[in-house]
């Protein structure tokens, strides 16, 4: 991804979210995904996937089970 494509996709999930503390950061060695940091917290990766010309994104998450809060609280 360019570094406007990046640009476009942190403006898109900043106002989608209302959060302005979310980050895009290119990955060195690989040009189809980028990063996803909220501060300076890593929480996930955004793939490009440009199948037959019609382009998308899809965000992966991981949530481990020991970082959930404890039912009831």
């Amino acid at each position: 991804m360019d570094k406007e494509e990046i640009l476009r996709l942190q403006t898109y999930l900043r106002e989608k979210f209302g959060n302005d503390t979310i980050h895009l950061l290119e990955q060195s060695r690989k040009d189809n995904s980028v990063e996803v940091n909220l501060g300076e917290e890593f929480i996930g990766i955004i793939y490009r996937d440009d199948e037959d010309g019609d382009v998308s994104y899809a965000f992966q998450m991981a949530i481990l089970d020991m970082d959930l809060p404890e039912p009831g609280a």
